[in-house]
């Protein structure tokens, strides 16, 4: 099979790509506050604890946002519920450059993960139903791989711009997006099979909820909420804290930014094994080997003694951990028919996105009680181990299958 086969189609090709652009904006958004954090502890003073509240708040907003976006465009349509979402995240993005204050900022910033945490499981799911099966895997694992340009691009923005210009230029450029949906009201369309279903039939909410925990799905739906809240959990609490960790490893501001941006790297070439490995071994190949060697890096990162040995442990950290998500972004959808799948994908990101509310907050505490980087990111491989696992015993393999 030619491993590009999904992108000689044009349309096809056009639906990644324009998707994978607002994935793009909004990683570069997830990315910019762990800059930015950085930045304003300097420049407002804030403690580890308030820098962890702030990087949480964001969290909060996308538990919110994934839920309702998800249960939305069961029932208004991919396309629509997109587009929205788009707009709310880069609209307050863009408020954020004229935030007066530490609690207007926090007040922006959970808007904005609304909208943040609301677009990932709809643009996944429009995308994962739009593909051929043999296809599937493969082009959502490379729909997120637009995550790892986000963040290189934040990483850029930092290095370039906030050491010159200060953190509110960052959040201005994170306005930009709301062009970009003008484009998109054109540019896609809801996928064939999810206007199919809603012809015939429409699933009220309380029937589509209970639908997830029944006992055809239970399983499956325990194995993901697992899942998603460790793979959050600890991406959140030692992704939006790096540059922090460099600051306090003794590396100055401008010089941990560098550091992240060649870490950051690294998360690209995560991504394309695993949209390789895949569709030829699995859905649970990719998680279970990619999650181990996740946890084995973080356990590296936080020992690490030298200078050679953080760059090579955090480059491994970032290639294994993103291409993870690439896997549990083209997993998910997958186990849940057409006329729940967006719902069961979106509460699944949703109480994911409570680990990524609480892995900040617990970090910036931890530092607070003065308890060593190397501990905290036990914690992680602990917590990533356990995700591994759930993958292992509870999941099952959907490589191949066509959706119902």
């Amino acid at each position: 099979m030619n491993k590009l086969s999904l992108l000689q189609h044009p349309k096809q090709r056009k639906l990644l790509f324009s998707a994978g652009l607002s994935w793009m904006f909004d990683a570069m958004d997830v990315g910019m506050i762990s800059f930015v954090v950085a930045a304003l502890a300097k420049e407002w003073g804030l403690g580890p604890e308030r820098i962890g509240y702030l990087t949480s708040i964001n969290s909060v907003g996308m538990a919110v946002g994934a839920a309702a976006a998800g249960i939305l465009a069961d029932r208004f349509g991919r396309k629509s519920v997109l587009l929205w979402t788009l707009l709310i995240f880069s609209i307050a993005s863009g408020l954020s450059a004229f935030a007066a204050g530490y609690a207007v900022l926090c007040v922006l910033r959970f808007v904005a993960g609304v909208g943040l945490g609301g677009e990932l499981p709809v643009a996944s799911t429009l995308v994962s139903e739009s593909m051929p099966a043999k296809d599937r895997g493969r082009a959502v694992v490379l729909l997120e791989s637009f995550w790892a340009a986000g963040w290189i691009a934040s990483a850029l923005i930092a290095y370039f711009i906030i050491p010159d210009y200060g953190w509110r230029i960052a959040f201005a450029i994170g306005a930009v997006p709301a062009l970009y949906a003008l484009y998109l009201r054109r540019a896609i369309e809801d996928s064939p099979r999810f206007t199919e279903v809603k012809k015939k039939t429409t699933v009220p909410l309380r029937s589509r909820i209970a639908s997830v925990w029944s006992a055809e799905h239970r399983r499956s739906t325990l194995m993901l909420w697992i899942l998603w809240f460790t793979v959050v959990f600890s991406y959140y609490g030692m992704f939006l804290w790096l540059p922090t960790v460099m600051v306090l490893k003794g590396f100055s501001l401008v010089r941990s930014f560098e550091y992240v941006l060649i870490m950051t790297l690294a998360q690209l070439p995560g991504y394309f094994t695993a949209a390789y490995f895949i569709e030829k071994f699995g859905r649970k190949f990719v998680l279970v080997i990619y999650l181990l060697l996740t946890a084995i890096s973080a356990a590296w990162f936080g020992n690490a003694t030298t200078e050679g040995m953080l760059m090579a442990a955090g480059i491994c950290l970032s290639f294994f951990n993103l291409g993870a998500w690439g896997g549990m972004y083209a997993y998910t959808p997958e186990l849940y028919p057409t006329a729940i799948r967006s719902t069961g994908t979106g509460m699944a990101a949703s109480f994911g996105r409570i680990g990524g509310i609480i892995a900040p907050s617990l970090v910036g505490v931890l530092v607070g009680k003065s308890i060593g980087i190397g501990s905290i990111f036990l914690l992680f491989f602990a917590t990533i181990i356990i995700g591994a696992l759930a993958v292992l015993f509870l999941g099952k393999e959907t490589k191949g299958t066509e959706l119902t």
